[in-house]
């Protein structure tokens, strides 16, 4: 295991600047060697992939600039509770993806997020586009069974293709369902908005009862009455989140392949994401769709991405330790 703190450890310095050393998930230690996961609470993998877009690349740059926007550890103003002090967390790199082979990588993404799994530990996955749900999800249901599901999009990505090709990023949560890996009575989608998919697609949907909240859900009801909702749907048992960022409006994440206007803020999607993990039994978890524009902090997307990975860890750390 490196420690990439351990030169300002000896300096007597708690914390490194942000710009220095080995980059990892919030000065996390890194490790490549899966028994070193042995007792970790949750490891953090990338997923640098985007072969499987249908509009703008870039999202395989994305595990690299939300390590380099992530802060370091530090106590949650509003929770009271410093997830990575209550929390093992390692950053366990990124899977061996290959460029232009994307079944090579989906294997590739799977057999890492598996290695997670096994090991006893939480996965949370960097993106890639969404096309790795399918990769991400099978891992944790292959140790723990069919899951629920909590995804945030602005789209459902159940379609049977995208351009007449499947896998894509717009295809991944059918395949899942189809697949027996996501139980659809357990699905629940937040954030839809926008002008795809269509009737076959919502139909396909209602017949296994998918439950959607669409924006005007969020709008109408508040967020908070919607994770309620969303929550009670889900119910006891594994269950996987997957965050899509394009579910913001654009104002806050503009860098994202397809953006859609009229999204949540920042601020509602943070605190949905922490009390989505402090009240289900997650298993696993994927921020996705992340389109790097600039350096570090100053990468907004960036940023909020990092920021949802945070807010997810609190709430895991809430739930462990009977925070209400």
């Amino acid at each position: 295991m490196i420690d990439p703190l351990e030169r300002w450890r000896a300096l007597g310095l708690p914390d490194k600047p942000d710009y220095a050393g080995l980059l990892t998930y919030a000065g996390m230690p890194y490790t490549h060697d899966p028994a070193e996961l042995a007792g970790v609470d949750v490891a953090i993998v990338g997923a640098p992939v985007d072969d499987l877009v249908s509009d703008r690349p870039g999202a395989r740059f994305a595990p690299r600039a939300i390590r380099a926007a992530s802060c370091p550890p530090g106590p949650h103003l509003e929770a009271k509770v410093d997830a990575l002090a209550e929390l093992r967390v390692v950053d366990f790199g990124d899977a061996p993806v290959v460029p232009a082979a994307p079944e090579a990588s989906r294997q590739a993404i799977e057999a890492t997020v598996r290695q997670v799994v096994d090991a006893g530990a939480l996965p949370v996955v960097l993106g890639g586009d969404h096309s790795i749900a399918e990769p991400d999800v099978r891992a944790c249901a292959g140790g723990h069974g069919p899951l629920g599901l909590v995804h945030f999009d602005t789209h459902t990505d159940t379609g049977t293709e995208v351009f007449g090709v499947e896998p894509s990023h717009g295809t991944p949560m059918w395949a899942l369902v189809e697949s027996g890996h996501v139980d659809p009575s357990r699905y629940v989608q937040i954030g839809l908005r926008g002008y795809w998919p269509g009737p076959v697609e919502l139909a396909w949907q209602a017949e296994r009862g998918i439950t959607s909240f669409f924006m005007h859900d969020v709008r109408e009801l508040g967020i908070a009455e919607v994770v309620r909702r969303a929550v009670e749907v889900v119910g006891a048992g594994p269950a996987y989140v997957s965050v899509d960022v394009d579910v913001l409006d654009p104002a806050f994440a503009p860098g994202t392949g397809t953006p859609e206007p009229g999204g949540m803020t920042s601020g509602e999607l943070l605190r949905a994401c922490r009390e989505v993990a402090r009240t289900i039994e997650l298993v696993g978890a994927e921020v996705v769709e992340v389109i790097p524009t600039a350096v570090g902090s100053a990468d907004v997307t960036a940023l909020v991405a990092d920021r949802i990975v945070r807010e997810i860890l609190t709430g895991i750390a809430e739930r462990r330790t009977c925070k209400p």
